[in-house]
């Protein structure tokens, strides 16, 4: 659960991270991309571990709340699917049409960025 939890965090803050504001994206940044404690947070800002922990709460809520309103992580999920359901089915069904296969990598390769 708790790596489905960092996968998820990550990918809204990927997504999201702009519209946080400084001290959010630094203890997020910390916390889930250099796996940071809350201490070595608390001691990094010269805040208390309990001012770290509500902070990044918050900004996990509000993450979740940019991504409820907008759904910038969801539609991205549901075109890598629908990308990749595409190349499954081109590849079983037209194995030889190399031309296929290259328009198929080009869009795969745009849906990856």
């Amino acid at each position: 659960m708790e790596i489905e939890k960092n996968y998820r965090m990550n990918s809204l803050f990927e997504f999201y991270g702009p519209l946080l504001t400084d001290k959010q994206h630094a203890y997020l940044a910390l916390y889930y991309g250099d796996d940071y404690s809350l201490g070595e947070i608390a001691t990094e800002f010269n805040v208390s571990r309990q001012a770290v922990y509500d902070n990044i709460r918050r900004t996990e809520a509000s993450l979740e709340e940019y991504e409820k309103k907008l759904h910038l992580f969801a539609n991205y999920q549901a075109q890598n699917e629908a990308v990749d359901t595409l190349v499954s089915y081109a590849r079983t069904h037209y194995p030889d049409d190399k031309a296929l296969s290259t328009l198929l990598e080009r869009v795969a390769d745009q849906t990856a960025k």
